[in-house]
Order: structure tokens, then sequence, then C-alpha cells
């Protein structure tokens, strides 16, 4: 088990991770926020749903989710469409101009990856990929757990 300066330093460096979704938020299309970026992406990640669904996946308010819903489809980026179940409810999914959105957005990403990243070897990039995997993977299990 690590020591507990070490978990100190890794709350530290997370912290600075922020800066890091900063930087990389600025690469974004201009009228995309992050959090659009979000919604589309868990959209197109788990498939149409309702707004509750993705209020709960976001862990985010229902009513500021269906700000960014709004949002997006104002912009055209995701559809409503009713809920074969029960017709009063409504269907969120990514419409065609959202995907082409996604699909833009992760090219910026990848890009920005890239260039910040040139000096890293492919060894380097693979362990991180592999340990912020693992690390995501362990706070999926300390949810369940709690």
């Amino acid at each position: 088990m690590a020591e507990q300066e070490q978990y100190e330093e890794l709350a530290r460096q997370l912290s600075s991770i922020a800066a890091v979704r900063r930087d990389l938020a600025r690469v974004l299309p201009a009228d995309c926020s992050p959090a659009s970026a979000i919604v589309l992406t868990m959209l197109r990640q788990y498939g149409e749903m309702r707004m509750g669904k993705l209020a709960e996946l976001l862990m985010i308010d229902m009513s500021v989710t269906s700000r960014h819903v709004a949002y997006a489809e104002a912009r055209g980026w995701l559809e409503r469409h009713p809920d074969p179940a029960d017709r009063r409810s409504r269907l969120l999914r990514v419409s065609p101009a959202g995907e082409a959105l996604l699909r833009q957005v992760s090219e910026r990403y990848t890009e920005a990856l890239a260039t910040c990243l040139r000096d890293w070897s492919a060894e380097d990039v693979g362990r991180l990929i592999e340990l912020l995997g693992r690390f995501r993977n362990s706070f999926d299990g300390c949810r369940t757990r709690t």
C-alpha cells in the first residue's frame, strides 16, 4: 500500500489536472462548451435515454441538465423524440450534426494531446493510458462499495 505522503502528492497532482482540462477546453469549437461536449459524449456512449438518466450519469441537477440539453438541441447537436414505452416522455439522442461535432472535438483533443506530449515515448503514453484506466476503474468499484 502507498504511503500517506504519496496520496497527498497524488491529490496535489490531481488538482493540477484542472489546468490541463482548461487547456483542452480551449481547443473546442467556439460555440461548444465543455458541458455540451460531455452531454453529447454521454449520449453517444450510453445511447438514447431520458433526461433523468442523463442527469444521473452526469451527477448534476435535473435543471442544469435541462439547460445543457436545451443549448445542444438549439444548435442541432441532439434530438428529442417520444419514448415508445411512455409517449409522454422524451428520449434524447445525438443528431448527425452532434456526431460531426464529436468527431471534430475528438480530432482537436487528439491533436492537442499529440502536440503537448510530443516528447513522450509511445511506451510512456501507453503506460499513462493503462494507469488512468486502472485509476478510473478503482473509483467505479469504490462507489459501489460505499
